[in-house]
């Protein structure tokens, strides 16, 4: 037996007059789901632990297995996991977006945030100027570090996890309320923009009608994680198919494999083909058990507040993984087990992270059943099936 975990990042949403009352997910035309949905389990799974924030840190972490009030220390150490930094036990690692603020007279403290990534900046671009950043605050205590497109990572030796606010729950708004409260943490934020703002990259993505990458911004603080081993935990070999250094970190930290594909940016205009062509390759080439997809294009577009692209990203989703995944596992004869669902729901309305639980739908192509249902928020409420620990889900997709 075989099994795929299909993740659209944020893809669960609310309905939005626009779309005749409908989400986003039952707006998209989505045949390879509208089909499968007629033939799965469908139903609501809480992937978010009461009393912890809804991110897509604890939410991934629950969907791999792992209990959240157990293992989550921080997101920034799962993505240190990833880009290869060895945290030491008094390390801290931070999040380090690049963000657009307003470029205006007024005082830093007095900005508008704008954009949380900067109008999805290449890793290319964005690596150029979290050097700039670390050749004038980089020291023996304060290491920056290059990721992927706008998330890159702080390191701070002997340092202390304080409260920091996510900025893409802040779009919009003033940032004065929202700065870190550390003296150290906000002279660095702030310098930044000065080293920032007029940076030859900067000049020119304005120049193209692009949003500046024009300051950091500090969050997700956390300490060193440990997490046990999936394929102990599981009894399965594990692939992992992601663009986020977040993922890749669970990853790494869990002892899975992580399968890099080119093109894959975390961005709407991703390489949908690859990941679904390397998680193929590993479950029928490469004898991997598990493969985990995961998409951020939902997620990205929810925060954008875009109706139109988070639509696309969820067509995209189907047509271009979903249907390539079933029909190449199809054609192999093998038996196998999907997993479809999002980490969490980021509504257009809010454009950030919420804790509504999320619907699922679990294909078996060794079952024959019959449904009249839709994949939908609304089709997972009305259908009873409830999971209310979200790390339990996979051992329910591992339950033959």
């Amino acid at each position: 037996m075989k099994y795929v975990l299909i993740l659209g990042d944020g893809m669960a949403d609310r309905p939005i007059p626009e779309l005749d009352g409908k989400t986003p997910l039952e707006y998209a035309k989505t045949p390879t789901m509208d089909a499968l949905a007629k033939k799965s389990e469908i139903g609501l799974v809480h992937t978010i632990p009461e009393g912890m924030a809804p991110g897509s840190d604890t939410a991934n972490m629950a969907v791999c297995g792992y209990d959240p009030k157990i293992y989550y220390t921080g997101r920034s150490p799962l993505e240190a996991l990833s880009i290869g930094v060895a945290m030491k036990d008094t390390d801290v690692a931070i999040r380090t977006n690049v963000v657009t603020v307003s470029d205006d007279d007024l005082p830093y403290e007095e900005k508008t945030i704008i954009d949380h990534s900067s109008s999805e900046i290449s890793t290319e671009d964005a690596a150029v100027l979290i050097e700039a950043v670390q050749k004038e605050l980089g020291n023996e205590m304060f290491h920056y570090y290059v990721g992927t497109s706008y998330r890159h990572l702080l390191i701070w030796d002997k340092g202390s996890v304080v409260e920091l606010t996510p900025p893409h729950d802040i779009l919009g708004k003033t940032i004065g309320e929202y700065l870190p409260k550390e003296s150290l943490l906000l002279e660095m934020q702030k310098k930044s923009y000065e080293i920032l703002n007029n940076h030859p990259i900067n000049v020119a993505r304005a120049a193209a009608g692009l949003n500046k990458a024009n300051s950091i911004w500090f969050w997700g603080a956390g300490t060193k994680p440990i997490l046990t081993s999936f394929e102990e935990k599981t009894g399965k070999k594990g692939a992992m198919i992601s663009a986020v250094d977040l993922l890749k970190g669970i990853a790494v930290g869990a002892g899975m494999d992580n399968k890099i594909v080119e093109g894959a940016n975390g961005q709407l205009h991703t390489n949908y083909e690859g990941k679904a062509q390397a998680a193929v390759d590993a479950l029928l080439k490469e004898g991997y058990d598990f493969a985990y997809i995961h998409v951020e294009a939902p997620d990205e577009m929810g925060h954008q507040g875009s109706v139109e692209r988070k639509v696309q990203a969820i067509e995209y989703l189907d047509d271009r993984i979903i249907r390539n995944v079933k029909e190449a596992l199809d054609a192999s004869g093998e038996a196998y087990r999907m997993l479809i669902l999002p980490d969490h729901p980021t509504p257009i309305e809010v454009r950030t992270h919420t804790n509504e639980p999320v619907p699922y739908l679990l294909y078996d192509n060794q079952k024959e059943q019959e449904h009249d249902w839709q994949y939908s928020e609304k089709c997972a409420e009305e259908s009873g099936n409830d999971h209310p620990l979200g790390h339990e889900l996979i051992d329910y997709l591992f339950r033959d």
